[in-house]
C-alpha cells in the first residue's frame, strides 16, 4: 500500500502542533503498511518550513525512507488540470464561494490519485470534494 503524503503531515510532525503525536502514529502505521511518496511540489513547500534547509529535508526523507516523485509526467498534470477545472467551474456558477484554492493542492491530489493508493493529510475538506475516489487518511 502506497501512501502520499501531504505537506501538511510532515510540518505538524517538526512542529510543537498538538496533534504531532497522533500524526506519528499515523505516519508510522503507513510506512509500516507500506512506501511511503512526496511529489515534488511537496518537497519544495518543506523547503519552507521555519526548520527546514535542504539538508534537513533530505535526512528527514532519508531517515523515513519517503520517496520523492520529482518528476510528474504528463496524465498527473492533466488529471490535475481537469480537477482544478472543475472546482474554479463551481465556484463560478455558485457566485465566488470560499476562498480559491491554490493549483499545488490539485497537483498534490492527482500525483496521490494516479501514483498512490491514499493520501496522508490534516486537510481531508481539500480533497474530498475534488478527489472522491481517493482513499484519505
Amino acid at each position: 500500500m502506497r501512501t502520499a503524503i501531504d505537506t501538511n503531515v510532515i510540518s505538524c510532525l517538526w512542529s510543537s502542533n498538538p496533534l504531532a503525536a497522533q500524526v506519528a502514529g499515523l505516519f508510522s502505521q503507513a510506512s509500516n503498511e507500506g512506501g511511503l511518496v512526496i511529489c515534488g511540489p511537496v518537497y519544495a513547500e518543506l523547503l519552507a518550513h521555519p526548520k527546514a534547509t535542504e539538508r534537513f529535508v533530505d535526512e528527514f526523507l532519508s531517515a523515513t525512507s519517503i520517496e520523492v516523485d520529482s518528476l510528474l509526467d504528463e496524465e498527473i498534470w492533466r488529471e490535475s488540470g481537469r480537477r482544478f477545472a472543475a472546482c474554479a467551474g463551481r465556484r463560478r456558477k455558485s457566485g465566488g464561494g470560499p476562498p480559491k484554492r491554490l493549483l499545488v493542492d490539485f497537483v498534490i491530489g492527482g500525483h496521490a490519485s494516479l501514483c498512490a493508493d491514499r493520501l496522508m493529510t490534516l486537510d481531508p475538506d481539500r480533497y474530498v470534494k475534488d478527489f472522491p475516489r481517493l482513499r484519505l487518511i
